[in-house]
């Protein structure tokens, strides 16, 4: 008996069955589901030429095969036997074997896997179900860990190539009546300079800080009649229709009048100062997943979703967002950065067939003092889950394929 533990571009699915020909008795279905996801994104994204496609299977292959190397390594070093690290789906275009691994290439560049010994049968001693309890946590977690890790290296080196940066600070444009804006004393006119630890270079700045700070009250460090006022002010998690957390309206404090739109200037950061900011990104950025989580549970907002098409299309319009090649390189790291802390967030979920609900049955198994759900009844669980992501893949593409005609 052995598994197979494969990823797509956002899941991963495995099976307790026999290995029969090479191939697992559910990889027809997944490589079946893969094509016709890559023949859509193909003939969607034919309008705007295939680059947008080429770019999204480049970000998502790089997160998912670093994903897979977490894996891989973590197995390796407590002794799991990996029968094959592939890049790609089937069918197969070359592999080699050294030592024990098996590592290929195959022709459809979607995603990547490695296949251990034994993910739910424990017959071998080098499976994965045979090793202890928190030897199995490491594995099962390392790809999410290294995916919420990749993003300190991606935003790093964002900030160090010369990129395009919006001029100017938030100016506030109206005040809601009632909002905790208002109530704090916060004025139309009154330009942001700091939300909390940080300064606020310009609009997307004071926007993002602020919805980092959901749930608490903040300082606003804002210039008013030439003078700084520090004005504490409490971001709501429910905010009414139309309204932000605190109830005001920003706009950039300068913009160009022949277009409208606020000046730019090239920026790059020296490496000493780029890591850090990059380790700091980061972390807001895992903050506002937290805080958007809080949401759905308190119902103030609704998980949205989008497939390999809607991901496309927002690969593409982010490269044609800079008027040079050189200058889309930037944006394209800190969408790959966000994709992959996407990716490590929700393989942490505890659902079926993801790494999150490999770990929710050994922590099953902590509470029944060693006991074991039966293979069989693991396997079938998620085999469910696959399912379940098959469908719920189907239908996020088409309301992507629905939205992008309707010109959305």
């Amino acid at each position: 008996m052995r598994d197979e533990w494969r990823d797509g571009a956002s899941a991963e699915a495995a099976s307790d069955a026999p290995m029969t020909g090479g191939r697992p008795p559910m990889q027809t279905w997944i490589t079946a589901a893969i094509v016709l996801v890559g023949f859509v994104i193909g003939f969607v994204m034919a309008r705007d030429a295939m680059t947008s496609a080429v770019l999204f299977l480049a970000i998502m292959l790089g997160v998912v095969m670093v994903h897979e190397a977490g894996h891989f390594f973590t197995a390796k070093a407590f002794g799991v036997r990996v029968h094959e690290f592939a890049f790609g789906f089937p069918p197969r275009i070359f592999a080699k074997r050294i030592g024990e691994t098996e590592y290929a290439v195959n022709w459809l560049p979607l995603g990547g896997y490695v296949r251990l010994e034994g993910e739910e049968n424990a017959a071998s001693p080098r499976s994965l179900a045979a090793k202890p309890r928190w030897q199995r946590l490491i594995i099962l977690t390392s790809g999410a860990l290294i995916n919420l890790i990749l993003p300190v290296v991606l935003l790093s080196a964002a900030l160090m190539i010369p990129h395009q940066e919006d001029e100017g600070q938030a100016r506030i444009t109206a005040v809601a009546a009632d909002s905790p804006a208002a109530a704090a004393g916060l004025r139309e006119g009154d330009v942001i300079l700091r939300v909390g630890s940080y300064d606020t270079k310009n609009l997307a700045e004071a926007s993002r800080l602020v919805r980092i700070y959901q749930g608490k009250t903040v300082d606003v460090v804002v210039r008013r009649a030439g003078e700084r006022v520090t004005v504490p002010v409490y971001a709501r998690w429910a905010p009414p229709e139309g309204q932000g957390p605190t109830g005001i309206s920003i706009a950039p404090e300068s913009v160009n009048p022949v277009d409208g739109r606020p000046y730019t200037v090239t920026v790059s950061q020296p490496p000493w100062e780029a890591i850090p900011n990059g380790a700091v990104l980061t972390w807001q950025t895992l903050i506002l997943a937290r805080n958007e989580i809080v949401g759905w549970v308190k119902g103030t907002t609704r998980p949205q979703f989008q497939g390999p098409v809607g991901i496309a299309q927002t690969t593409g319009e982010v490269a044609r967002s800079s008027e040079t090649t050189a200058g889309a390189i930037s944006p394209l790291l800190e969408l790959a950065a966000l994709l992959s802390i996407n990716l490590g967030i929700l393989n942490l979920l505890p659902l079926p067939m993801l790494d999150g609900g490999r770990v929710l049955f050994v922590l099953i198994e902590v509470v029944r003092r060693g006991r074991k759900i039966r293979p069989e009844r693991e396997a079938l669980v998620h085999l469910v889950g696959m399912a379940a992501f098959l469908l719920l893949a189907i239908v996020v593409t088409f309301a992507d394929i629905s939205r992008i005609v309707d010109g959305g």
